[in-house]
Order: C-alpha cells, then structure tokens, then sequence
C-alpha cells in the first residue's frame, strides 16, 4: 500500500482516498458533536460564508474558529470540552476553522475523502480498508512541523500496514505538540480537558466521510 503526505498548500494534488487530519482541535471536536447528536456537520472556508449558510438553513449552529476564537456570529468554538456541554439533538452544523475545514475544501481532486482524528482512527481505517486501497493520501492541515496531526498520520500508516503501535507513544505526541501549549494556561476557549478528549484513540465507533452535495461539503458519522 502506497502512501502519500500533503500539507494546505499542495492538497489540492491529492487525488483518490484523501484523510483530512486535524487532531487539535477541528475533526475531534466534530466527532464530539457528533455525540451530542448533530445531524451533518457542512465545511466552508469563511466566516462570512459560515453565516450565510447557517441564516438559510433551518436548525443550523455554526462552530469554529480564527485564530482558535470563535468569531462573532457563531454560536460555539473549536472546543470538544465546550460541545460536549451541548445538546445537539437534530442540528446541522457549519464548521469553519482556519486549518481543518480549509483542507477539505481545498482537496478537490479528492476521490473519497475523510475527516479524521484520533478520536475516529480505528472506524476510519474500518471504512477505508472495505474500499481496498491501494493508495491512501494524508493531508496534515496543521503543517508538517505541528505533530500532533503527524502523528496521528503515523498512526493510522502503522495500522493500515499491521505494524505493532504503542498507543500511549502517540498520545505522548499529542501533548507535547506546539499547539498542546495554548491549552496550559487553561483559556474558557482552549481548556486543558480538550487534549485528554482529543488523544482519546478509537472513542468512537464512526468515521467521518465527506461529500460534496450540490456545491456543499457535508460530513457525516457513519459506521463503517
């Protein structure tokens, strides 16, 4: 099986099955909405366009961040500590973020594409191995020199490829990344508990498949 790494500035290259990694904090706080009860989460690339959508859409929340702040308008940030204090029993929510959302809208070569994290590694690697991949492609949203995402790319290569992993090894990772920092000084926007909820490996039995729907990106749990 042949593997492939991209960052945000060459994802757009990517062509076949396409991870979209975002560990701190995008796609583990997806799946924590997700289990909240959220109906589809829908990716864009603006605030404005978060907004816009969510005004044209019944029952809909938008969630994110710039600069790991929620912007004006939105109705929660980027925290799994924060949506896990929400009931979100039938809602569609818009995800923006500032590296997550913006690889999926721009991997647009992408034949399947995922949205991926610890939290949903092993019902991702499920899924995608049902489609007998020759070829997987990863896009490390957060750069390559941010590791917690690079992880989580090692991760899943070493259990596509039933190679022996030390889980904690890679939750070890998570917590020493650059951006773990943010969350030391225990912010109401960057709390401490969203690194515990993030480095939680196979917390949930769905992965995250996005499809492109008349113009809309819209992600949703599915179990493999």
């Amino acid at each position: 099986m042949k593997f492939n790494r991209y960052t945000l500035e060459d994802c757009h290259q990517a062509t076949g099955i396409v991870l979209i990694i975002d560990v701190l904090r995008a796609f583990s706080t997806a799946a924590y909405a997700f289990s909240r009860g959220a109906k589809e989460i829908r990716l864009v690339r603006s605030v404005d366009e978060a907004l816009k959508l969510k005004s044209q859409l019944v029952n809909a929340k938008a969630m994110g961040e710039v600069g790991g702040l929620p912007p004006e308008g939105f109705d929660f940030g980027n925290s799994p500590t924060r949506i896990l204090e929400q009931d979100l029993t039938g809602i569609t929510i818009i995800q923006r973020t500032g590296a997550g959302t913006q690889g999926a809208v721009r991997a647009v070569n992408a034949g399947v594409m995922l949205a991926t994290s610890f939290v949903v590694a092993g019902a991702t690697i499920e899924y995608v191995l049902k489609l007998k991949p020759t070829e997987i492609s990863f896009v490390i949203t957060g750069g390559l020199s941010n590791d917690e995402d690079v992880a989580c790319a090692d991760y899943l290569e070493k259990q596509f490829t039933g190679q022996a992993v030390e889980a904690q090894d890679f939750v070890k990772r998570v917590h020493a990344s650059r951006d773990a920092l943010q969350h030391m000084e225990e912010h109401p926007q960057f709390p401490y508990a969203d690194l515990d909820y993030c480095s939680h490996i196979d917390n949930f039995d769905f992965a995250m498949p996005i499809e492109r729907k008349d113009s809309f990106l819209i992600m949703q749990a599915v179990r493999p």
